[in-house]
């Protein structure tokens, strides 16, 4: 079983940054893909981010892009994305999610392991 916990969620203007962090523990492996997606009221979820087990390869939304970065440490098991430039509509809870495989994908049916989320609010 793997275990992910978000943390870095809040409240912030249009225009600011914050930096989401989520930590794996138990039973995970390296060769995995970790990604974010969101979820906002009345709204599906839907896919933000993703990387791949090497950190090499990441994909991103088409409403993120040039504004938001994934990244990843193997050694902390940990995945970060960093937002820039936020906008009222990227308000959400956000969830990290593992998934095994060497690649990344946007499906998040691909994905076994799901964090709690944290809520990320951007006011204008």
């Amino acid at each position: 079983q793997v275990q992910l916990v978000e943390s870095g969620g809040g409240l912030v203007q249009a225009g600011g940054s914050l930096r989401l962090s989520c930590a794996a523990s138990g039973r995970t492996s390296a060769l995995n893909m970790m990604a974010w997606f969101r979820q906002a009221p009345g709204k599906e979820r839907e896919f933000v981010a993703a990387i791949n087990w090497t950190g090499r390869s990441t994909g991103y939304a088409d409403s993120v892009k040039g504004r938001f970065t994934i990244s990843r440490d193997n050694a902390k098991n940990t995945v970060d994305l960093q937002m820039n430039n936020l906008k009222s509509e990227d308000t959400a809870v956000y969830y990290c999610a593992q998934g095994g495989g060497i690649s990344w994908s946007e499906d998040d049916r691909r994905y076994d392991y799901w964090g709690q989320g944290t809520q990320v609010t951007v006011s204008s």
